[in-house]
């Protein structure tokens, strides 16, 4: 052990690197100082685990351990991802084995209230099985403010957001006679837990009467089963309907495999759907740092004709790889339809500033990917509907029209370009508004040194008192004919500061409009020309009647 000096002047942590050993708080068993930080970094024998008990704790007690804390670490410390546990109180820390060959202790006081601390205990092991131990499975009923995740460990329960299971000794081949049983959920989240499988190898057999894995919807095995699966073949995603899950694994006295490994996340925090025309969501944790193995996704379906455009208002997460130059590590995808199977739109890892992204069809897909080490403080992302839409306009007139079925919920006095006053009329199976360029807060601009012809589009979204007001710049080159939409605010300005060229009138993959309507819209450029025509024939009536006299 090789003890540093922490900022209150007491010597107290430093590196482990015995097979086995103890260390306990400063002044053990009297009162540790205040104002003391101390880490310890534990370290054995790579392909072994760190096995650590506590025999004594007693720390001041905070319902969030905000005071004096201590800090568990399934790998180097402060790599938030990796947390185990934070404690603080009487109540003792459970049993623990560490993913891998690291674990690290961080232990801290403030200037009020010191106890008597705590002593405890470590040796080196292989990553087997709690019933290879000389101490119980865990129970981890202290965890009080951080998700407690004991990825890789035979047995115990998880109360984290997410989190990885294998069976003992994966992927080399699982020992004879062994029982294993993971309960899930229990540390107050509400949603339902989804498990799945990355990989599953065991001893086949008819009834799976051999080798298997049982789930059961439930904290116990009177709760109804999911399914008992053995052979090579991968269980199916496996969603419970509470916030509890029970995976039993079963080996008998011969003939093994390479068993399983599954990765579970809470629907509540890292699997959500979303179909409102707007809406907020985060990384699991945000603003604090993600977990470690997860694949959390965010599924945005609108109704028909719609298109999603995302907004990435903070994101950082683990950096590029540096072998590589690509996002291998932690990353965030996103797809269009309502599948990984759809079209990427975009990968992002690290911290960038990101331009927004909008889909093709009415449906995207985010998908979060994190592996099991170096944690960062996520993202969030807003998004809003693009109302589907045709703006046309002519050399005097604007045309717009919307289809009602994207917009059912709304009266057509909630849909208006300029002023209130110009709302739209319901015309078959669109909205539509159809105004000259004089009326309806219309006013000409010159833009990149054309002359064009702009106004507001209003459509209302608001409830009772929650102002809901999307805006769409409408505008017109009257020269050319040309007519395009941007969407210049949406469910929060601030946060919808870019505008973007949304809908183009040539490539509108709304309804068609008819023929008749065409050719209502070209009516006022048929009556120009005619008024033209007519000009010159008075003019050359006037001429020749002038030369004959």
């Amino acid at each position: 052990s090789h003890p540093l000096l922490c900022p209150s002047g007491i010597k107290c942590g430093g590196v482990l690197s015995a097979p086995s050993g103890n260390f306990s708080s400063p002044n053990f068993p009297g009162l540790y100082p205040y104002e003391t930080e101390c880490t310890w970094l534990i370290v054995v024998a790579e392909g072994s685990s760190v096995l650590l008990s506590f025999s004594h704790f007693e720390l001041e007690y905070h319902d969030s351990c905000a005071y004096d804390y201590l800090q568990v670490y399934n790998g180097a410390a402060r790599d938030r991802g990796n947390l185990l546990g934070t404690f603080c109180g009487h109540s003792p820390p459970p049993p623990f084995s560490s993913a891998w060959h690291v674990m690290a202790v961080v232990f801290r006081s403030d200037r009020h209230v010191a106890k008597h601390g705590f002593a405890a205990a470590y040796r080196k092991g292989t990553r087997e099985a709690w019933w290879s131990l000389s101490i119980p499975p865990p129970v981890l009923s202290h965890c009080s403010h951080h998700p407690c995740l004991l990825a890789d460990a035979c047995g115990g329960q998880l109360t984290g957001l997410s989190g990885e299971i294998t069976s003992p000794r994966y992927p080399e081949s699982y020992p004879n006679d062994a029982e294993c049983r993971w309960s899930i959920g229990g540390a107050g989240g509400g949603g339902p837990l989804t498990l799945v499988f990355a990989d599953f190898q065991m001893e086949g057999g008819q009834g799976c009467g051999f080798d298997y894995v049982a789930l059961f919807d439930g904290p116990t095995v009177t709760a109804p089963g999911l399914g008992r699966y053995c052979g090579s073949a991968r269980p199916p995603r496996t969603v419970s309907s509470s916030p509890h899950l029970l995976i039993i694994f079963k080996s008998d006295f011969n003939i093994g495999g390479r068993g399983f490994k599954a990765h579970f996340y809470s629907a509540g925090e890292c699997q959500e759907v979303f179909t409102t025309i707007k809406g907020n969501f985060s990384s699991p944790q945000y603003p604090n740092f993600y977990p470690n193995n997860l694949k959390c996704q965010w599924s945005i379906q609108l109704p028909p004709g719609y298109r999603v455009k995302v907004f990435f208002l903070d994101m950082e997460l683990e950096g590029r790889s540096s072998l590589t130059g690509g996002c291998d590590y932690d990353h965030l995808s996103a797809f269009d339809g309502g599948s990984e199977g759809g079209a990427l739109l975009g990968r992002w890892c690290g911290r960038e500033s990101l331009a927004p992204v909008t889909s093709r069809s009415n449906r995207l897909l985010l998908v979060l990917h994190t592996d099991r080490n170096t944690a960062r403080r996520g993202f969030s992302i807003s998004y809003v509907g693009v109302v589907p839409m045709n703006v046309s306009c002519t050399r005097t007139d604007f045309h717009i029209q919307i289809p009602v079925q994207s917009l059912a919920q709304l009266e057509r006095n909630r849909i208006y370009l300029g002023t209130p006053s110009c709302a739209a009329q319901v015309v078959g199976r669109n909205f539509k508004i159809h105004t000259r360029f004089d009326t309806c807060g219309t006013e000409s601009q010159r833009r990149n040194n054309t002359s064009v012809i702009v106004s507001t589009l209003y459509i209302d979204f608001s409830v009772g008192d929650q102002e809901d007001i999307h805006q769409y710049e409408v505008q017109c080159e009257p020269k050319r004919k040309e007519a395009s939409v941007t969407l210049i605010a949406g469910p929060d300005p601030s946060r919808l500061s870019q505008a973007e060229n949304l809908v183009d009138a040539q490539k509108w993959e709304g309804e068609a409009i008819d023929a008749r309507e065409i050719k209502s819209q070209d009516t006022s450029d048929i009556v120009f020309i005619s008024i033209c025509i007519l000009a010159g024939l008075l003019m050359v009536i006037a001429v020749v009647g002038l030369v004959l006299l």
